[in-house]
């Protein structure tokens, strides 16, 4: 059994072919029964977590497990710690254990840019990112692999750590424009795709502020009482999910209007696997507004790990 850790998946993957990889595999038939999501403590107001996601296709059976501590930053730890567990299809040996971290980094990237390239429009140039964490670099390069980027608006609540982003993206890319934003509603109803990776229980984005034709992506959060965005943004878009069954047990954005009764969850246009197999339309009007919440998949996992075993 191989062991593979962060440096290995760094470099075994580029977003081009992890994006194809998984579109391919989301069309593809698959196995994924709800993942067992568990709190480690009593006291409403931490967020301990561990988690079980499996999942399996033609070609591997897989499981990642992982640990989710929010305030270990503060004494010196990360915050998240995560393996994949990789087994053959065909016997069930034990082919590889993944480092997960990296990978779910890599594959949510990867799943956000795949969903913008089926629902935002081909002519999308102005993308805003919301937040400032170790998603923000990989997400915005997942981007460029699927659309013709050519100006990133950057906020976060943070305003050191957004001018360090603005630098760091500035030295890698020096060819596309990054701006740090102000003035966040002014900005949103000007981009064409945003996304959010804040993590912030409380709204970041109103639906008053995004202009027709606009695609946003949550992947942010995954509390039940939670959201990025208020009620009204869920009402007037289409919106699409990564797992039906994830996102109805996870996810704020959708089951806080559920229980205002301003939304229904048979008003979820489709899940990625649908987009994927060509089951269903992503856009469908220049002036629609599309929206993705995700908030991860084991499948996504598997794909991601399995390609970085066939790179070694």
């Amino acid at each position: 059994m191989k062991l593979i850790d962060a440096d290995q998946v760094n470099r075994s993957l580029q977003f081009p072919a992890l994006i194809a990889a998984l579109d391919q595999g989301f069309a593809q038939d698959f196995g994924m029964p709800q993942r067992q999501v568990f709190s480690l403590s009593p006291d409403p107001a931490k967020h301990d977590g561990f988690a079980v996601l499996p999942a399996w296709n033609q070609d591997v059976i897989g499981v990642k497990a992982f640990t989710y501590f929010p305030d270990n930053a503060a004494q010196g730890y990360a915050s998240l710690y995560s393996k994949i567990l990789l087994f053959s299809r065909e016997h069930g040996v034990p082919l590889a254990m993944v480092d997960g971290t990296s990978v779910t980094y890599w594959r949510t990237a990867a799943v956000s840019a795949l969903a913008s390239r089926y629902l935002s429009r081909s002519d999308s140039r102005k993308l805003l990112l919301l937040g400032t964490g170790k998603l923000a670099m990989p997400l915005v390069l997942a981007h460029l692999a699927v659309r013709q980027i050519t100006q990133v608006f950057l906020w976060g609540r943070n305003a050191v750590k957004v001018a360090e982003l603005k630098q760091r993206l500035t030295l890698l890319l020096p060819q596309h424009e990054f701006v740090v934003v102000e003035d966040l509603a002014a900005c949103a109803g000007q981009a064409d795709i945003i996304v959010s990776a804040t993590g912030s229980p409380a709204p970041v984005l109103s639906g008053a502020w995004i202009a027709a034709g606009t695609h946003v992506d949550l992947l942010g959060n995954h509390s039940p009482k939670g959201r990025e965005c208020d009620s009204e943004l869920i009402q007037k878009s289409s919106v699409f999910v990564d797992s039906l069954q994830n996102v109805l047990n996870e996810a704020g954005e959708l089951l806080i209007p559920i229980q205002e009764g301003v939304f229904d969850p048979s008003q979820i246009r489709a899940e990625l696997a649908d987009l994927c197999r060509k089951q269903v339309t992503g856009r469908s009007t220049a002036q629609e507004i599309t929206l993705f919440k995700s908030v991860g998949t084991a499948l996504s996992d598997l794909i991601a790990a399995h390609l970085v075993l066939k790179s070694q």
